[in-house]
């Protein structure tokens, strides 16, 4: 139970908060800080400061405009400071880690009177690898980092890329630059950027030269003195993955805050996917003798070295006939399907043959591995003086090569594992599927495996180890219930959940209108023909439109098919960054001039249009999941396994809430106005279609017949 002490301070500080803002208290966030202070507050707390008790999670649906950052802020810092813990505070992407530094974190600590220490937190890819920009710099023309497959990067390095990496290394030399990505004033390309970063299987961490100077670790050198760190999702499962505490501090003495929150079940979900290339695992298998034979000539035969890369040879060897054994196998498949260059096996399935061969292919790659790891704790001890007869110069230079090698061959182990162990009887399946890669010198094959739900995994290494937690996003109800959300989740029913409403005048200040139309979605062509014809009329008078689309194809024939006219004030996703495009809209907009959006489902959240940005939101069809889509599939298959029905229990939910999402972009303050169309008649002639218009925001309906 929340102490007196404690609930008197969280009350001064909204007191105080509102007050040097000029605002009056609003009903939902007065809710929202009352439901997380009541069930961090009630969290029981050992003689060790450990949580005791099971009820420890808090659940907040809050609509656009309760202002949930001020409530999860000021309910939990106060608490987490009193029991000890600190607060990691994630979000679904960096952009969004940089709003809560640089504008709410600042002005909560400011007009609520706190007194907070905060840090930013990101994973090893967003810094500089010193050592990596070193290396290519010093061989003036070769691309020193390996890609995880060979078509990724290009192999040299032209004048253009080794003038902007000497620019790099100028900046952050003179101090202009700290090292970080996000820092840079121009964007640079992903690959440009990739091959200047590493990750925990290439770095040295102490043992490298460079440490002292190292972004990453002189930006985590400054999180052991926060009390608030500001993570995103994909950081917070890395850490997590590691056993938690290897990044981040430790889950039992943290409280977190996972805002945007529906994003978690598909980030958990893609975190603990596995892929492998099988023409790239074969070349692997081909090409590693050699690049091990030639660190051992560069080592003069040094005898530390010598063993394991002779142990390495036979299971090396066995890994290299397995994968070729495979290929026939997988090729048979492929070229039975003719539906497509994919494979999916149902209910996750493989059959007996792979299942054997992927066995084997285990055994003999868990065995490379740990001949690998051998060979990396030899260089690591010979980077620290430690082997005389190994230079420690060329213990630096092979370390993150053979770190790359060694983490190709656990991608290779953990795919094989999955293909070849069967899911736990009664838990959801894993999804497993086999595609052709097509590139422009060469096709491969990809095995893939991916979790239906991440529930099991959320279950054991958060909710069951951290303190306490707060869930929350605008939107994380489906069909107005939780029930979803908490099986995705891995959270037992009786979880705290509350669902606050929006306080906007939706009623008055938008309304949601279906048209007539003649045709129905699953005749694509006839529904695209129509969404042109009727957007080429209705774009002519509207100054800010955003316009949502299920596809590509239908996106591109209905842009292709609007008059000059129109197609002179489109900004459609693909020709800019989501970025750059709503800079532009913003800027036409500013100066009087029309501008429409044509987008897919990314830019259906998490885009702020406030205001004249936006009055008008076109949704052409109803969000629903991709019929083919892997893991849908197979989550489909194990719901009518169980009894139930894949589309009303799995496709209507998932459907409402992107839709919930999607009509979401409408109203961002409690002055706009517009409206939302949806182009799709279902929501009027099917049954499921009242159920995901109750479930939408109160706007003003206008359906016609």
């Amino acid at each position: 139970m929340l102490d007196a002490t404690l609930k008197q301070e969280i009350q001064s500080a909204y007191s105080r908060f509102l007050s040097s803002r000029g605002l009056k208290a609003r009903a939902a966030q007065k809710q929202m800080i009352a439901e997380i202070a009541r069930t961090l507050g009630g969290i029981g707390v050992g003689e060790q400061g450990e949580r005791l008790g099971e009820r420890h999670v808090s659940v907040v649906e809050a609509g656009t405009g309760t202002g949930k950052t001020i409530a999860y802020l000021l309910a939990t810092l106060p608490i987490a400071r009193a029991r000890k813990k600190r607060i990691v505070l994630s979000t679904a992407t960096v952009s969004l880690q940089e709003q809560l530094v640089n504008k709410d974190l600042p002005e909560v600590i400011q007009h609520a009177g706190l007194d907070v220490r905060y840090q930013l937190a990101k994973g090893r890819g967003r810094y500089l690898c010193i050592n990596k920009m070193e290396q290519h710099l010093e061989r003036q023309g070769e691309l020193g980092q390996m890609a995880l497959y060979e078509d990724e990067y290009a192999e040299v390095l032209d004048a253009d890329t080794l003038a902007t990496y000497r620019d790099l290394m100028d900046r952050f030399v003179s101090g202009g630059w700290d090292g970080d990505r996000d820092n840079l004033a121009d964007a640079l390309d992903e690959g440009l950027w990739r091959p200047l970063t590493s990750d925990h299987m290439q770095c040295s961490n102490r043992r490298c030269l460079n440490f002292s100077a190292c972004p990453f670790y002189r930006a985590r050198d400054q999180l052991d003195s926060t009390e608030l760190v500001v993570a995103n999702h994909d950081l917070v499962l890395s850490d997590l993955a590691l056993g938690g505490g290897a990044i981040l501090p430790d889950p039992k003495d943290t409280v977190y805050v996972l805002d945007e929150g529906h994003h978690l079940p598909d980030k958990a979900s893609g975190h603990f996917a596995f892929s492998m290339r099988l023409g790239s695992s074969q070349k692997l298998c081909q090409s590693l003798p050699k690049r091990l034979h030639g660190l051992l000539d560069e080592a003069g035969s040094a005898v530390a070295l010598l063993d394991p890369v002779e142990r390495i040879a036979n299971p090396l060897r066995e890994m290299g006939e397995i994968l070729a054994q495979l290929e026939p196998q997988i090729q048979a498949l492929l070229d039975a399907e003719e539906r497509g260059p994919r494979v999916r096996f149902s209910r996750g399935l493989v059959p007996e043959v792979l299942r054997i061969l992927c066995r084997d292919l285990t055994h003999a790659s868990e065995r490379v591995q740990q001949h690998m790891e051998q060979l990396v704790s030899v260089l690591r001890e010979a980077m620290e003086g430690d082997i005389a007869e190994i230079e420690r110069g060329l213990a630096e230079r092979w370390y993150p090569q053979l770190g790359v090698l060694w983490g190709r061959v656990q991608q290779i182990s953990w795919l094989a594992r999955s293909y070849a162990t069967p899911d736990p009887e009664g838990r959801t399946p894993t999804a497993r599927w086999l595609s052709r890669i097509e590139h422009e010198l060469a096709t491969d094959i990809e095995l893939r495996s991916a979790p239906v739900s991440a529930a099991d995994t959320l279950r054991d290494h958060l909710w069951d180890v951290c303190f306490g937690a707060v869930v929350t996003s605008a939107t994380l109800t489906a069909l107005g219930r939780f029930d979803r959300l908490l099986d995705q989740l891995g959270l037992p029913a009786d979880t705290s959940c509350v669902r606050l409403q929006s306080p906007f005048d939706h009623y008055n200040m938008g309304t949601l209108e279906v048209p007539a139309m003649s045709s129905d979605p699953g005749d694509q062509q006839a529904h695209t023909d129509e969404i042109a014809v009727y957007l080429a009329k209705q774009l002519e008078g509207i100054g800010a439109a955003l316009v949502l689309f299920s596809s590509w194809r239908q996106m591109l024939s209905t842009l292709e098919r609007q008059p000059e006219s129109i197609k002179n004030r489109i900004l459609a996703q693909g020709d800019h960054s989501r970025q750059e495009i709503l800079r532009i809209h913003r800027e036409r907009i500013d100066a009087g001039q029309p501008s429409v959006i044509f987008g897919l489902a990314s830019f259906a959240e998490g885009v702020d249009l406030p205001g004249g940005y936006l009055t008008d939101v076109i949704i052409t069809k109803l969000p629903f999941g991709v019929p083919d889509d892997p893991v849908d599939a197979t989550m489909a298959e194990w719901i009518e396994q169980q009894g139930g029905n894949a589309f009303s229990d799995w496709a209507v939910p998932a459907a409402s809430m992107r839709l919930t999402q999607a009509v979401g972009r409408l109203l961002r303050t409690e002055q706009d106005r517009g409206r939302v169309v949806l182009l799709d008649r279902r929501v009027v002639t099917r049954r499921y279609g009242r159920l995901l218009l109750d479930s939408l925001p109160p706007f003003r309906r206008q359906i016609d017949n």
